[in-house]
């Protein structure tokens, strides 16, 4: 989780301010993320819009387009939450820029989740982000990639807590990462357990178990 800005092109600049009550107005949304919406969100701005037409790059069915919305916080941070609901509300991937102001500076941080939208319902992995970084950072070209599909990846891979072995698309990452946080949770309430256990013989057991399930850790990274 480094520093990091895309400079995105300026062809593909769009720029148009989104109102956001058009995110949590529709019926599906919770109360609860409606509350985030109004307590968090100060502007989102549709920043850029990395198409065929824009960046003459060929799109794919799962990534006809890429979107950049920069999304200006009230507080200190933008939560999931608002983000999975302007996800769900999108058809297309989306790379956010979330933006805050913190005494004098104004600091960024580049979050997204990989997206796979199809004839079903849109799904979201955990998403996934860099870390708060100066506004004024120097931004790095756009990944050299032939097709969209190439450049999401691309541009996902350096915000993923493993890196992406040769031949793996994001969907097999994401679900690799899913692996991951799980076997993490299990270890966690593994060593719980041998902190605890009084009898030996269980604690022999126990620490198997987790020698197995840290291996198998291990290999997913």
């Amino acid at each position: 989780m480094g520093d990091l800005l895309y400079r995105w092109p300026a062809a593909a600049e769009f720029g148009a301010r989104v109102p956001k009550e058009k995110f949590y107005e529709r019926g599906a949304v919770p109360a609860a993320v409606r509350e985030k919406f109004v307590a968090e969100v100060r502007r989102i701005t549709w920043a850029y819009k990395l198409a065929e037409t824009t960046v003459n790059l060929p799109g794919s069915d799962s990534v006809p387009e890429i979107q950049v919305f920069r999304i200006d916080a009230k507080g200190a941070d933008v939560s999931e939450p608002v983000l999975t609901e302007i996800d769900k509300a999108i058809p297309f991937p989306i790379i956010f820029e979330i933006s805050r102001v913190e005494g004098e500076a104004q600091l960024i941080r580049m979050v997204a989740a990989h997206k796979q939208a199809g004839s079903g319902a849109t799904k979201l992995s955990i998403y996934y982000s860099t870390g708060w970084q100066p506004s004024g950072t120097e931004r790095q070209p756009l990944p050299t990639a032939i097709t969209l599909p190439a450049l999401y990846t691309a541009i996902l891979e350096p915000l993923m807590p493993v890196a992406v072995r040769p031949g793996e698309d994001m969907s097999e990452v994401a679900a690799r990462l899913e692996t991951v946080r799980t076997l993490e949770r299990a270890i966690a309430a593994l060593e719980r357990k041998l902190r605890t256990e009084p009898q030996l013989n269980r604690k022999i057991e126990l620490r198997r178990t987790l020698k197995t399930k840290q291996a198998e850790l291990d290999s997913l990274k």
